[in-house]
């Protein structure tokens, strides 16, 4: 069982109770904005989605997706290491719109970056997101992450203006 505690935060597995959640989470204007591919329109989408994630846990492949919950159990958004074609892995993260400016993906993003980096055998991990989301670039920075590249780039199959960091143990 995957389990990191911080002192706001419990970072674990996906359980199919929490298609709801996912669900709600994902509807977020940013979210839409930024990563449009992982909006859930329906709980069912939710539900298959995390499906697939769990049953990704006991491999080396991934993706390895994790629930971000505060302490008194609500789902928050979630961390994720996602493997990439040129044989890298890809930081992800998210907080639901109404728990935003809180500091849980800084808080999240810490405690996970040891944790799946070790998991992984790996030494660099990269962040990748829009130029204009200055949110995430701002958690990236704050958890010790180095501005490697700005410009135009692919981005889910489109050409757009990014910024690509890395992340070195």
């Amino acid at each position: 069982m995957f389990l990191i505690e911080t002192e706001r935060l419990t970072i674990t597995e996906f359980t199919p109770d929490m298609a709801q959640a996912v669900h709600e989470n994902s509807l977020d204007e940013d979210n839409r904005r930024f990563v449009p591919d992982e909006v859930f329109e329906t709980v069912d989408e939710a539900a298959e989605t995390i499906e697939f994630l769990m049953s990704q846990y006991d491999g080396s492949d991934g993706p390895f997706v994790y629930p971000v919950l505060i302490k008194d159990g609500a789902n928050i958004g979630y961390v994720q290491a996602i493997p990439l074609d040129d044989g890298f892995w890809e930081i992800g993260f998210h907080v639901g719109e109404k728990y935003t400016k809180n500091g849980y993906a800084t808080e999240a993003v810490k405690a996970f970056l040891p944790v799946i980096m070790n998991k992984l055998g790996i030494e660099k991990i990269k962040g990748i997101c829009l130029s204009e989301n200055i949110a995430s670039r701002k958690v990236m920075e704050k958890c010790g992450f180095v501005l490697e590249f700005e410009g135009t780039d692919s981005y889910q199959g489109d050409q757009r203006q990014i910024c690509r960091y890395w992340f070195t143990n």
